[in-house]
């Protein structure tokens, strides 16, 4: 698999991402699909690790709704209940961006995905060029931002208390991004 390089310069480069990180932003993007996804308004979609079951049933519905609506839908989709709703969502026909915590490498592509990227619907975007080769708490941190800082609208799912999703939450507020009410 070989990623197009974005650097800032470039048209398709989300200009967001230097709003809102400003130093922080990263210099290249590496993407696999359709760069116009980039400019389409987005829903970021985050959730933590450990999700209590009330929340999970309301995730689904929440995937249901937005797979049936055709909104944009930005994210990890590395925890249980995200990757859930990313199976939901790939049954859909709306534009999905995947952010990957690791650089593309040798990466397998699920074959669930390829429809979806074959389509023009699918962008796979990673900020690392060969380093890391898996996530790791560092790349996933900062995945998490540069997800937060692309979304013009965000649905949190669940934030365990004291956890990476609080802590993203706060620069969500912190940005003025709207958040989406589950359910």
């Amino acid at each position: 698999m070989n990623p197009t390089v974005l650097n800032p310069t470039d048209a398709a480069y989300p200009v967001r991402l230097h709003e809102r990180l400003a130093t922080h932003a990263p210099d290249t993007l590496y993407i696999v699909g359709s760069p116009e996804l980039l400019s389409q308004r987005k829903i970021g979609l985050f959730c933590s690790v450990r999700c209590p079951g009330d929340a999970i049933l309301g995730a689904y519905d929440a995937a249901r709704n937005l797979r049936d609506q055709g909104l944009s839908v930005v994210g990890g989709f590395h925890s249980p209940v995200e990757k859930e709703c990313l199976r939901i969502l790939l049954r859909g026909k709306q534009p999905i961006i995947i952010c990957l915590a690791r650089a593309f490498g040798r990466i397998r592509l699920p074959s669930d995905w390829r429809g979806a990227l074959e389509s023009g619907r699918l962008l796979l975007l990673s900020m690392f060029e060969r380093r890391p080769p898996r996530p790791d708490k560092n790349s996933t941190a900062y995945r998490n931002e540069c997800v937060a800082a692309l979304s013009d609208e965000v649905l949190i799912i669940h934030a365990t208390p004291g956890g990476e999703i609080e802590r993203v939450s706060q620069l969500i507020e912190g940005w003025n991004i709207p958040r989406r009410k589950l359910g």
